[in-house]
């Protein structure tokens, strides 16, 4: 590689010359014969040029990347084309080379693979919401080739390994969050198990170190005495398996840990009271016809030996997973009465479930369903063929999988999802009614557009307004989603109200100028003989100029005098009042307080009962079907609906100055001293902007607990308070409650 003592360490330099030689033997039998020579000449220049320069956390860009191919080779399969891209997408959007260059030397497919690197890459620099359920879709329509997916996966594992080395907690905490709700799914739905597990296990040791630490430390302990019964569970198995002629292999197999972590969230159980922490896996060595039917007769084999639990038979052989996994998951009763799972496969099966699509290069004639599964296929043909002649395929690897859909940006980077063929008009009233309505024209990626133009997968708008502009009725015709198409109409009926009001006191106005009494019922009758269905039709010709005041106050005075003349030709009769009906309009109340998903403030939202977020804490939106529920970071249920839940996180924080107050509830714990309750009501009642809702006292053993229910204003009065109370003599420790 060259005489790079500038950019290396003397340890570094060893670690490079090391996986590089790793890397060509990967990929030795996909490289054709100028690749080498060719990438050496550019990489010296790349590195003089410090394209890969160390990132903040001080990892060196070139062994990561280097790392990174070596994961995309070794465990997920990657060849020639998604390797060379991976090492020169970073100099091409830094301009050190050119795609020209590229294209000369590695060929076309290179740079189309650098092209979309760049592209979905360029996703992180607009500071689009990542936890966004939108974004995976906009990574997929972005990507457009599976490659491109499977080199950031490999990257985000590269990072995750090298999380020690991270001087930024919060970037780590960050990547470990997004790696959690969005590579690890990812992995898992292209099959790719193995690195899944990692990425879940990483993400639990960098958000939750103590949890994950103390599973590891059990899984520790436990170890001796789970050999010891696993080889007591396996011997007699592999005995009779042997004596029928199978050739296979067992493996014991401990559960993951973050699998481990969720079972005990979920069943809120005791580390000892999980059953199944390990799974025995029987891989067979058997021609393909053979599969289905040896599978079988191994299940049937354990089932005589040991008793099965029905309800826990899983058959994917006989229907596989839609990504291709196959396999045979029994649970059975095993010595010392204790639940075993035994996965039965073969070793085709088995490489299929580590390996996800690499697998698929050997083994064909898997049925896949619709959907993201239908493009697998795709997938799988364009993997099957080495790489001969991808462009040609191309065509059909593109990913519409959300073909109904669009997603673009505002100029902050949020990500909005919209109906394929919406307008500009309709992106701003996705952001904002009153922006909708105010909209003139927008930039679209920099370039002035009408309100009618159509926007396109990953266009970043900037909407233009202008504080004359009002709706207008043919809008209707060119808006495609119904939000837009309601607030038109609503908008146009507050035109029409404020019009009909303007008309209504200018008609008055002149009534009273002419010193004519203005009798309502006479008006409404005048109003139904002139043809008019409603009141309002009639004050919008007026407002529209197509009526004359002055013609109508000459006309009503002239049914006036028509009725006075009747009425002295006939019986007096009572003239029934005409009531007119208004609807109320609805007031929001509520206040500016919380910044919602980056820069929306007056969305209506509740702070969470689980934990009562007050003004300062550290808090999260999680969208709930009771509408934006504010939780805080430290929320008993946070780690829970991050995990499962990530794409209905949004961000979340204060703004303003806050409400009056919020209730929290402080756990006290101390002396049994009457004085020390009067000495702590007595510091609350001192503090300002503090008061004291409500306690409740509890003595036992010389011990006394009381749970004091105070208002305060923000975080900082909370915390100073509980340092108050904690200085108080005879109080041993101050807590604040969840709930």
């Amino acid at each position: 590689m060259g005489n790079l003592k500038e950019f290396f360490t003397t340890e570094e330099k060893k670690e490079l010359f090391s996986k590089y030689k790793q890397l060509l033997a990967n990929l030795n039998a996909s490289l054709e014969k100028e690749d080498i020579r060719k990438m050496k000449l550019l990489m010296h220049r790349i590195v003089a040029l410090d394209c890969y320069g160390r990132d903040k956390n001080g990892i060196n860009g070139v062994l990561r990347n280097i790392d990174t191919a070596l994961i995309a080779t070794t465990e997920i399969g990657l060849k020639r084309t998604s390797v060379i891209a991976l090492l020169l997408y970073r100099p091409v959007m830094k301009e050190a080379i050119t795609l020209d260059e590229v294209e000369k030397s590695f060929g076309k497919d290179v740079t189309l693979i650098i092209q979309r690197l760049i592209k979905a890459t360029s996703l992180y620099a607009k500071n689009t919401a990542i936890n966004s359920e939108n974004f995976h879709h906009l990574l997929f329509s972005f990507a457009e080739d599976v490659r491109v997916i499977l080199l950031m996966i490999a990257d985000r594992l590269c990072l995750m390994r090298m999380g020690k080395r991270f001087i930024d907690g919060d970037s780590l905490r960050k990547l470990s969050m997004e790696v959690s709700y969005l590579y690890a799914p990812l992995a898992h739905r292209l099959g790719l198990y193995s690195i899944k597990s990692e990425l879940e296990d990483l993400a639990l040791k960098y958000t939750d170190r103590k949890q994950y630490d103390f599973i590891k430390n059990k899984l520790n302990e436990t170890k001796k005495s789970r050999d010891a019964y696993i080889k007591q569970f396996i011997a007699p198995i592999k005995e009779k398996l042997e004596k029928e002629g199978f050739t296979f292999e067992i493996k014991g197999r401990t559960k993951s840990i973050h699998s481990i972590n969720n079972k005990l969230r979920k069943q809120k159980i005791e580390f000892e009271n999980i059953y199944d922490l390990f799974a025995i896996r029987i891989v067979l060595d058997t021609p393909l016809e053979k599969e289905r039917s040896e599978c079988w007769q191994v299940y049937s084999i354990i089932t005589d030996m040991y008793q099965p639990n029905p309800n826990r038979l899983k058959d994917w052989i006989s229907i596989p997973k839609s990504n291709g996994y196959e396999s045979l998951h029994i649970t059975v009763m095993g010595p010392q009465n204790k639940w075993v799972e035994v996965q039965i496969r073969t070793k085709r099966m088995d490489e299929i479930a580590e390996r996800g699509l690499a697998a698929h290069w050997k083994y064909k004639g898997i049925k896949e369903e619709s959907g993201l599964d239908e493009f697998m296929n795709n997938v799988r043909s364009v993997l099957e063929s080495k790489e001969k002649s991808p462009i040609d395929l191309m065509s059909d690897f593109k990913m519409d999988l959300y073909k109904d859909e669009i997603y673009v940006f505002t100029p902050s980077g949020e990500l909005i999802k919209l109906a394929k063929g919406a307008t500009v008009l309709d992106f701003a009233f996705a952001i904002h009614s009153m922006l909708g309505s105010k909209c003139v024209s927008a930039k679209v990626n920099g370039k002035n557009v009408p309100i009618k133009y159509v926007l396109q997968n990953g266009d970043t708008v900037s909407v233009i307004t202008s504080p004359t502009q009002t709706p207008k009725r043919d809008w209707l015709s060119f808006v495609v989603t119904s939000k837009a198409r309601v607030r038109i109409k609503q908008a146009l009926r507050e035109e029409t109200a404020k019009a009909v009001e303007i008309a209504k006191e200018m008609l008055q106005r002149r009534f009273k100028n002419r010193k004519i009494e203005f009798e309502e019922p006479v008006f409404m009758r005048f109003i139904k003989k002139k043809g008019f269905k409603t009141v309002t039709d009639f004050y919008i010709e007026i407002a529209e100029d197509r009526l004359d005041p002055n013609n109508v106050i000459d006309e009503y005075l002239e049914q006036v005098k028509r009725e006075n003349e009747n009425a002295e030709r006939t019986e007096t009769r009572s003239a029934e009042e005409f009531t007119t009906v208004t609807e109320a309009e609805e007031i929001s109340g509520n206040k500016d307080v919380l910044i919602i998903d980056r820069n929306l403030t007056g969305i209506e939202y509740k702070l969470a009962k689980c934990c009562n977020p007050i003004y300062g804490d550290e808090v999260f939106g999680f969208v709930s079907t009771q509408g934006i529920k504010i939780h805080r970071m430290d929320c008993p249920n946070a780690q829970e609906m991050f995990h499962r839940f990530g794409y209905r996180i949004i961000q979340a924080k204060w703004s303003g100055k806050g409400n009056d107050g919020y209730n929290t509830t402080l756990r006290v714990i101390g002396r049994d001293d009457i004085a020390i309750v009067t000495n702590i009501t007595s510091v609350i009642s001192k503090e300002n902007g503090i008061s004291l809702r409500s306690l409740n006292i509890n003595s036992n053993d010389g011990l006394f607990q009381g749970s004091f229910t105070v208002t305060v204003k923000d975080i900082t009065g909370l915390n100073m308070l509980i340092k108050k109370i904690k200085a108080v003599k005879g109080v041993k420790s101050v807590e604040r409650l969840n709930s």
